[in-house]
């Protein structure tokens, strides 16, 4: 499959869904929520994380959900991908695994607590990764 171009939104757009994303995710914990939809989100504030930086290094990506596949495009790009953070690669089977009824286990309030805490981590550094290289590119000028 193409890759898709890199012209579908800023990667100011890409943070701001991804900050909604967690958003959800951590206001979430409502009575009858799930803690797989809550998953999901965070799932989706990951990926977006990482397209917004793949965005800023101006590389395409595919239509995926796989994070690992976009961590593999982060390491061949400019941005300096922590190895840290390799973790949130994990979070790819929530896109898929929780969406759909009787398909796993349900998932834990444990493993709700460790994606939630790498889906801030990642946000963190997508967020300094992409306004260290506007300023960076600002200063060139």
């Amino acid at each position: 499959m193409p890759h898709k171009a890199h012209g579908c939104g800023s990667p100011d757009d890409w943070l701001r869904h991804a900050q909604s994303d967690l958003a959800l995710a951590r206001a979430g914990r409502a009575q009858g929520v799930l803690l797989g939809d809550l998953c999901f989100h965070l799932q989706q504030c990951v990926e977006k994380c990482l397209k917004a930086v793949l965005v800023q290094c101006h590389v395409s990506f595919p239509y995926t959900h796989n994070i690992a596949v976009l961590i593999t495009l982060l390491r061949k790009s400019k941005s300096k991908w922590p190895k840290k953070l390799d973790r949130c690669a994990e979070l790819t089977d929530y896109a898929v695994r929780t969406r759909y009824p009787g398909e796993t286990n349900p998932i834990t309030v444990v493993e709700y607590q460790q994606a939630l805490t790498i889906a801030g981590k990642v946000l963190a550094w997508a967020t300094t990764a992409i306004y260290a290289n506007a300023r960076s590119n600002t200063d060139l000028k």
